[in-house]
């Protein structure tokens, strides 16, 4: 199940799309989905997030995505990562009011997997963080390094914008629980290899349980 709605973000409204699991059951945890950097065509159709998205929907997860303000018909102007973290804030919020008694998970891709994995590391409601190629050598995770959540990260081999080496030294500063997945020959975009991202999500959280 899948539909189209806008919700009020900090800025105004913002555009978002809910994928729920099959069947009407209860959500496996709610996710809310970040999209790469709007300056350089990032939105919430992005091929990576979309396959993401569908993955977190297969293994039973209701799963929010959203344009960041000034993408799409979402309201404002890009503010250089400040706003899009309120923005993101915004919509934890949302998922949290509609899905209360399930686990809040945080998650992102390139500029979108800094946002989430930042706002997620500190909030209070957020279970678990999931980056996808997180831009390390471009942005401070510094709340990162002081979280104790579960962080799951998907790194491409062949990244030509966050290199591996840059993520496997940030993953070696992190608290456990923990896991890497490096997707072999992979880009930053997963050209040819978004279908293995969404395998890689299920196999990381198709039986979590929440559990450390």
């Amino acid at each position: 199940m899948s539909r189209t709605f806008e919700f009020a973000g900090p800025a105004g409204r913002l555009e978002a799309l809910l994928d729920e699991p099959d069947g009407g059951r209860e959500p496996l945890a709610a996710v809310v989905m970040a999209h790469p950097h709007p300056e350089y065509g990032g939105t919430m159709h992005t091929k990576v997030v979309f396959r993401a998205a569908k993955a977190f929907q297969r293994i039973g997860c209701a799963v929010l995505r959203f344009n960041f303000r000034g993408v799409g018909v979402s309201d404002g102007i890009h503010d250089g990562g400040d706003g899009e973290r309120d923005d993101f804030r915004a919509a934890l919020e949302l998922m949290a009011g509609r899905y209360p008694t399930v686990e809040l998970w945080a998650a992102g891709f390139s500029f979108g997997a800094w946002v989430a994995l930042t706002v997620g590391a500190t909030s209070d409601r957020v279970a678990l963080v999931f980056g996808i190629a997180p831009p390390v050598a471009h942005q401070s995770f510094a709340e990162l390094r002081c979280s104790s959540k579960p962080k799951f990260f998907i790194q491409g081999e062949r990244d030509e914008l966050c290199a591996l080496k840059d993520m496997w030294r940030l993953y070696g500063e992190l608290n456990e629980p923990k896991e890497l997945v490096v997707i072999d020959g992979a880009d930053h975009l997963f050209d040819g290899k978004t279908l293995e991202v969404g395998d890689a999500i299920e196999d990381l959280l198709g039986d979590w349980k929440g559990a450390p």
